[in-house]
């Protein structure tokens, strides 16, 4: 059976493992996390930047909420893309090319997810910037591109304390990191096919030109040289 065959076969299931790969990501830590710390009297969206994310929960509220804002945002997209994987596992299983298929299914239900994080359908589609959440998604979907991300926000977070210039510069090298790993390693050392290369490079430059567009407000104060470097509210 062909792989659209077997797509139009279980389209349903690769639907429900994007609605939940959303719904999941609308639940919004940071949102979560400040209503809890604060007693219900603030809305981390009308706190500091205004942005649902680890970066302003440090800022207003402190760094035990930061802390589990980003563990909480991480597992939710690892759970996610996970999930993905294994649904996607379920519909192509007798497909010659299942395994680079789940990673591709995995990229999918990661983007959802991050979409949820952002447009969060439980607190009126307004939410993060969707960093941490495509850590998780690295992580389970290539762990090598994740260990290459993770290296480069750390070298220039060290040198610039700038979290948002870190995670912008992460965003651009996102597609180019995937596609040198899955071209010269996966296409030319594994005999993957040309369509995996093609596919997870568009997914990472999708989810890439997204977390980008979403901080379009930090790449203005940066260019003005007025973005700020971190800081935590003690």
């Amino acid at each position: 059976m062909s792989n659209i065959q077997l797509l139009l076969n279980g389209w349903y299931i690769l639907l429900a493992s994007f609605i939940f790969a959303y719904l999941l990501g609308s639940i919004n830590t940071a949102v979560i996390v400040t209503g809890i710390a604060t007693k219900g009297k603030e809305d981390i969206r009308k706190m500091g930047s205004g942005n649902a994310g680890f970066t302003n929960v440090l800022r207003s509220v402190g760094k035990v909420p930061a802390i589990l804002t980003i563990v909480f945002d991480f597992l939710k997209s690892i759970i996610a893309v996970l999930v993905g994987g294994f649904l996607f596992g379920i519909v192509f299983t007798s497909s010659k090319d299942i395994d680079g298929i789940i990673v591709i299914g995995k990229y999918l239900c990661g983007f959802f997810c991050i979409l949820g994080h952002s447009y969060p359908l439980y607190f009126h589609f307004k939410g993060g910037k969707g960093i941490v959440t495509a850590a998780g998604m690295m992580l389970v979907a290539d762990w090598r591109v994740f260990v290459i991300i993770l290296a480069t926000f750390l070298i220039v977070f060290i040198f610039s304390k700038i979290i948002s210039l870190a995670s912008i510069t992460c965003a651009c090298l996102f597609p180019v990191y995937t596609f040198i790993l899955t071209f010269f390693i996966d296409y030319m050392n594994f005999n993957y096919p040309i369509s995996y290369v093609v596919l997870c490079t568009g997914a990472a430059l999708l989810i890439g030109l997204f977390v980008v567009i979403k901080h379009s407000s930090n790449i203005k104060r940066l260019l003005a040289g007025e973005e700020k470097k971190i800081t935590a509210k003690k």
